[in-house]
């Protein structure tokens, strides 16, 4: 999140004719809400001059452009008040997309670095507003009538990474990282009844979370490992082996990622990359497992490298 200090638009209390400056703006990509922080306790009431949001802090209260007055009840409690501004750029970006007849659009938080679908809600303009500036999942209750953010009493937030509209502009995409599991229930998603389950045994309750294959994978060798600590009777698992022979999987690790370098060396076809690379992704999985890494880590590792140099992040590795 960029934040700068700076003249970015003023706040007038009509009672003394006094502005005061806007403490400083939050960028998400063009740089573009401006964020006023005022003590309350000192304004009888305000008219935010070129505001499109006015927000209590710790009440979510959201108020339109135009005139604003606070109660003395207000002014007792000594709250901070929140102005978010946009630009006419912004103000055309928000009136773009197409709020249905509530003013609301389909948001759907993915996770940035699995994939996963960890959930879906509704947004209107001011819970936008406030994820792009807050940089957390912030959806509309449409029982409740107000705007929520994600985590605000699991501490469970969806810190956002970037934002995406779909080809109609009528959905949204919030591209997160959770801080933890995003369902109430506790599962990491709310995604985890399967339907073809259902289908079969409809008093099936839902226990499987919707995984991609790397995902679904890395829950299998998961699984096996448990399953190494019990003593089970059963067909033999390769997996098993692997993961009670350090010197198996280490050799089988070199063995298969040379291999996949012949296919480069050698000039072979396209499937038999895949195949090798395929043996290399497998067998070292299993060795991350054992040292108790997971894919999120790994992924997580390659997004930081995004922006930067491969040969100055070599440099810097601590040897």
């Amino acid at each position: 999140m960029d934040k700068k200090k700076g003249k970015y638009g003023t706040i007038e209390n009509p009672e003394d004719g006094e502005k005061r400056l806007a403490d400083s703006y939050f960028g998400f990509k063009d740089k573009v809400f401006i964020e006023y922080e005022i003590d309350i306790n000192s304004l009888g009431f305000a008219t935010p001059m070129a505001s499109s949001y006015f927000q209590f802090l710790q009440s979510g209260r959201v108020f339109p452009r135009g005139r604003v007055s606070f109660s003395r009840r207000d002014l007792n409690r000594r709250r901070t008040c929140v102005v978010l501004s946009s630009t006419n750029k912004d103000e055309k970006l928000l009136e773009s997309l197409k709020w249905d007849d509530k003013g609301l659009v389909v948001a759907i938080a993915q996770h940035v670095d699995t994939g996963a679908i960890l959930m879906q809600g509704f947004v209107n303009k001011d819970a936008l507003v406030k994820t792009i500036s807050s940089r957390k999942a912030t959806f509309y209750s449409r029982s409740r009538s107000t705007l929520w953010t994600k985590g605000e009493t699991s501490n469970n937030f969806i810190n956002i990474v970037d934002i995406f509209l779909d080809c109609d502009r009528d959905s949204i995409i919030y591209l997160g990282k959770p801080d933890g599991p995003t369902c109430h229930t506790g599962s990491e998603t709310c995604y985890y009844t399967r339907v073809f389950d259902l289908l079969e045994h409809p008093e099936t309750e839902g226990n499987k979370l919707a995984l991609t294959t790397l995902y679904s994978l890395e829950s299998t060798i998961a699984q096996r490992k448990a399953e190494v600590q019990v003593p089970q009777n059963g067909k033999p698992s390769w997996t098993k082996r692997l993961l009670l022979d350090n010197n198996l999987l280490c050799s089988k690790i070199r063995e298969e990622a040379d291999e996949l370098c012949r296919t480069l060396e050698e000039d072979e076809d396209k499937p038999q990359a895949a195949a090798e690379m395929a043996d290399v992704l497998y067998h070292a999985m299993v060795l991350l497992a054992l040292k108790d890494v997971k894919m999120e880590d790994v992924l997580q590792v390659l997004r930081h490298r995004f922006s930067q140099s491969g040969i100055e992040e070599k440099n810097n590795r601590v040897s």
